[in-house]
C-alpha cells in the first residue's frame, strides 16, 4: 500500500528540508556582523569610537543584513543549479525506473570537457538503467523460452496418452506411443534438471570445492558414457589423453563441462564422422580439446552459442534444450578456467578449455 502511494508522490512533495532558510540567514548575518568587528578595530585606530555616529552603526548593521541576504540568495541559486536541479532530475528518473520504465536516459549537465561529479553520476545511472533493461529483457526471454520448451514435451505426452486410450490399438502401436511418451518425459526431466542446475550456478548456490584429482581418469569416464551413442551413429571416436595429470578443481563442475561438450560433438556429427578428445599439458596449464567433423558454425552462431536456449542448428532442436553450453560457460567461470571455440561451416568445431595444474605438494588424490 505504501509502495504504491510512494510511486505517485512527486519528488518535491517528499522533500521537506531546504538548503537556505531563515535560520541559515540569521547564522550568516551573525558571522558577518562579528567579522565587522575587525573593521571597527581598524576604524578605531583613526577615529575614536565615541565620535562614530549612531546612524553609521545602524547603517553598517543594515548593510551587512543586505549583504547576508544577497549572499544567501546567490548561494541558494548556485546550489540549485549545481545540486538541487540535477538531483531532482535524477530522483524523477529513478522513480520512473522503479515503476518499470527502463527507457529513461539522462542528458549530461555539462559538455564532455567540463564534466563534473554530477555528470559522472548521470553516466553511471544511464549505464545502470541499460543493464537493468537488458536483464529484464533476458528475464522475459527466459520465461518465454522455458514456457515453450516445457509446453512442447507436455503436449506430446498429452496427445499420445489420449491416443493410448483407444481400444483398437495394436501392441506395436501401444509400444510406439509409450516409447514416445517416455522420450518426451525424459526430455522434460532433463530440461527441469538443467534449469535448476543453471539457476544454482548463476545464484552461486553451488560453491566450488577445489580438490586435487586425476583429470585423465575423469575424461575417460565421461567419454565412456557415450560409447553406445557413437557406436549407434557409427562415429569414429579418438582419445589422445595423457596417462595421468592431477589438477586442483571442483570435479563435479568440470564433469558438467566434459559431458555437455562431448554430447554436443556427438549430436552435431553425422553418422560416419569423427569426434576427437585431446588433452595436453605444460608446466602450468592443462588444455582439453573436443573436436568434431559436424556441421560447424558461422560467426553469427558462435556469438550466441553460450546464450540460454539458443540452438543454431534447428535440425537438432529435438535432441536438446539449448542449456548445455550455458551450463558449460557458467561452470568455466566458477572454476576460473577459460573456454574458446573455433569452427568452420561444414567442417566441424573445436572447443578448447584451459585449466590450471595443481601446485606442487597438492597432488595427492
Amino acid at each position: 500500500m505504501n509502495k504504491g502511494k510512494r510511486k505517485t508522490e512527486k519528488t518535491g512533495e517528499r522533500v521537506h528540508a531546504k538548503h537556505i532558510s531563515w535560520k541559515v540567514f540569521l547564522i550568516t548575518y551573525a558571522i558577518l556582523t562579528v567579522l565587522t568587528g575587525g573593521q571597527a578595530l581598524i576604524y578605531e585606530a583613526y577615529v575614536p569610537i565615541e565620535n562614530v555616529p549612531i546612524q553609521y552603526i545602524l547603517g553598517i548593521a543594515g548593510y551587512w543584513a543586505i549583504v547576508s541576504l544577497v549572499f544567501c540568495l546567490v548561494t541558494s541559486y548556485q546550489m540549485y543549479l549545481a545540486y538541487d536541479k540535477p538531483m531532482h532530475i535524477l530522483s524523477e528518473a529513478a522513480q520512473q525506473v522503479a515503476g518499470g520504465d527502463f527507457s529513461v536516459w539522462l542528458e549530461p549537465v555539462h559538455r564532455p570537457d567540463k564534466k563534473d561529479y554530477m555528470d559522472v553520476m548521470f553516466e553511471d545511472f544511464n549505464t545502470m538503467v541499460a543493464e537493468l533493461g537488458s536483464i529484464e529483457t533476458l528475464k522475459g526471454d527466459f520465461i518465454a523460452n522455458v514456457s515453450h520448451e516445457i509446453k512442447t514435451p507436455l503436449s506430446v505426452v498429452q496427445n499420445y496418452a489420449m491416443a493410448l486410450q483407444k481400444e483398437d490399438l495394436t501392441p506395436e502401436q501401444r509400444r510406439e506411443y509409450t516409447n514416445t511418451i517416455i522420450t518426451a518425459s525424459k526430455k522434460l526431466s532433463t530440461l527441469v534438471t538443467n534449469i535448476l542446475k543453471l539457476n544454482k550456478l548463476e545464484r552461486q548456490q553451488i560453491t566450488p570445492v577445489a580438490e586435487p584429482y586425476d583429470l585423465c581418469r575423469q575424461l575417460c569416464d565421461c567419454a565412456l558414457t557415450f560409447e553406445n551413442l557413437w557406436e549407434e551413429k557409427n562415429i569414429e571416436f579418438e582419445a589422445n589423453i595423457e596417462d595421468r595429470i592431477v589438477i586442483r578443481e571442483d570435479e563435479s563442475l568440470l564433469e558438467i563441462i566434459w559431458q555437455n561438450l562431448l554430447s554436443n560433438a556427438l549430436k552435431f556429427t553425422a553418422p560416419g564422422g569423427k569426434v576427437t578428445l585431446t588433452q595436453t599439458s605444460d608446466e602450468n596449464t592443462v588444455t582439453v580439446l573436443v573436436s568434431d567433423t559436424g556441421c560447424g558454425m558461422d560467426e553469427k552462431t558462435m556469438k550466441h552459442i553460450f546464450d540460454k536456449f539458443y540452438q543454431g542448428d534447428g535440425s537438432h532442436s529435438q535432441e536438446g534444450n539449448g542449456l548445455g553450453l550455458a551450463l558449460v560457460l557458467r561452470a568455466v567461470e566458477l572454476t576460473g578456467s577459460s573456454i574458446s571455440v573455433n569452427s568452420t561451416p561444414g567442417k566441424g568445431s573445436t572447443f578448447t578449455v584451459r585449466l590450471k595444474k595443481a601446485e606442487e605438494g597438492n597432488t595427492d588424490t
